[in-house]
């Protein structure tokens, strides 16, 4: 095969394999939720790299669709009422904010409503302790009393 001739079936070939390389990296991400990357990524409040997928949280929403990444939920709490003047799309509906399900194991991880979801002590990277579960359980609180709770440590 002629040079001319290996780079046109080269670039005749690349789309199909970009498309091909994209299917398999959606890690079960909710639709509208930016990847995070793994102990690269930081968390928008305390800087510290998001590594345990138990307790990571994202948030986007705005006229941008502005995305923070946090690496516990309670680095949220504390963003969602330190920031709030600065972001005031972060109290309308459409904000979405989701955390990970504290039973995740490696690299599947199941994401929560964060808002909607229970929280049941655990010990977080960030100190805060609370961690994220699907359904309610014994001790377990909502998102307002999680937050509560979390701001109340003042850190």
């Amino acid at each position: 095969m002629n040079r001319r001739a290996c780079l046109g079936a080269g670039f005749a070939l690349s789309p199909l394999a970009a498309g091909l390389a994209a299917c398999g990296k959606t890690e079960g991400w909710p639709d509208g939720m930016q990847p995070i990357i793994w102990d690269r990524d930081t968390c928008v409040r305390c800087n510290m790299a998001i590594s345990d997928r138990r307790f990571a949280a994202q948030m986007r929403g705005g006229p941008r669709r502005t995305v923070f990444k946090f690496d516990d939920v309670g680095c949220a709490a504390f963003w969602l009422r330190d920031k709030a003047k600065d972001y005031p799309w972060m109290a309308e509906p459409g904000t979405r904010l989701w955390v990970a399900d504290v039973g995740s194991r490696d690299q599947a991880v199941r994401w929560l409503d964060a808002r909607q979801a229970q929280y049941i002590t655990r010990t977080s990277p960030m100190g805060y302790n609370f961690g994220a579960v699907g359904l309610p359980q014994a001790g377990s609180v909502d998102f307002a009393t999680m937050s509560e709770h979390t701001l109340a440590k003042g850190r």
